[in-house]
């Protein structure tokens, strides 16, 4: 897992396409993205406040096509392109797209970002980019080449930032209080990792706006949205909390003490009654940022 928690976790999206299993993982980044669904659509409602009526809509690293096909959705006379790396996920985003009857205006493209932007017919209206851009080595020169790709007036909506999900309560009764923070802790190690193998990797402050403004963009605005499922959460949230740890468990075991790899272990068993397919406790909590700007007319 090449991935920090605000990723691999918290959305559909997966963009290292070494030695994954796309057919296994493809499941679990749908009902992700599924799960998160009403805050993607309440972010969307805010986009459209600023992008009214596009004619092309991209989302650029699409993964299984969930937000692709809410976009479609929210922008009803627009023609949408999903944009992949992997072509398992955007055969699972056409289906989609098929099945929610978006077919006809619903296409999709493959290869690496951000080169393959250039493959596009012609400019977007908006570009969606979620937890992709932490992906690509230099984020700056890949926003300027995003920013190309915009038709003037066009919108650049990129997600990135936010807070670490929350699911389980400070103590939990069982182990050490104050897992989720340990846990966050060298999840952040695990993302720092994954920056500095990327290939042409560049350090970047992460000062969004800032660089929207050096890709030559105007009107920067920032906005945060919440999911929010109080305990006891619904069965699918606790599916994507097991999911989610068990995750954890097999990538960063070797990071956590003894007792924290207890507590996992009975969090992730079905039989214990303190696990996280039984407690009363469990909740979602997740808070993910929108960040956009336009190009000038």
């Amino acid at each position: 897992m090449a991935h920090d928690h605000h990723h691999t976790h918290q959305h559909e999206h997966h963009h290292d396409h070494t030695g994954i299993d796309w057919t296994e993982m493809a499941p679990l980044l749908e009902a992700g993205a599924e799960l998160f669904a009403p805050l993607y659509e309440r972010a969307l409602a805010w986009l459209a406040k600023q992008q009214t009526d596009p004619g092309l809509v991209v989302d650029a690293g699409s993964g299984p096509g969930v937000v692709s096909c809410l976009l479609a959705e929210t922008f009803p006379a627009a023609r949408i392109v999903a944009v992949d790396g992997s072509e398992p996920l955007l055969a699972r985003a056409r289906d989609r797209a098929a099945r929610l009857g978006l077919a006809d205006r619903f296409s999709t493209l493959a290869g690496d970002l951000p080169d393959v932007l250039g493959d596009l017919d012609y400019p977007a209206d908006l570009l969606w980019a979620s937890r992709s851009l932490h992906h690509l080595g230099d984020q700056r020169a890949a926003l300027a080449a995003f920013a190309e790709r915009l038709a003037p007036g066009g919108t650049l909506a990129i997600v990135e930032g936010g807070l670490p999900t929350r699911f389980l309560p400070r103590d939990i009764g069982i182990g050490r209080p104050g897992l989720q923070a340990r846990l966050n802790a060298v999840e952040e190690e695990r993302f720092a990792e994954m920056r500095a193998a990327l290939p042409g990797t560049v350090d970047e402050t992460e000062d969004w706006p800032a660089l929207l403004t050096a890709a030559g963009l105007a009107h920067t605005r920032t906005r945060s949205f919440l999911l929010d499922l109080p305990a006891p959460a619904p069965d699918r949230a606790r599916a994507y909390v097991a999911a989610t740890l068990s995750r954890i468990r097999e990538a960063l075991a070797d990071r956590l003490d003894a007792t924290d790899r207890a507590t996992l272990d009975r969090l992730l068993d079905p039989e214990d009654k303190a696990s996280v397919h039984h407690r009363p406790d469990l909740f979602l909590l997740a808070a993910q940022t929108v960040h956009t700007a336009s190009r000038a007319l």
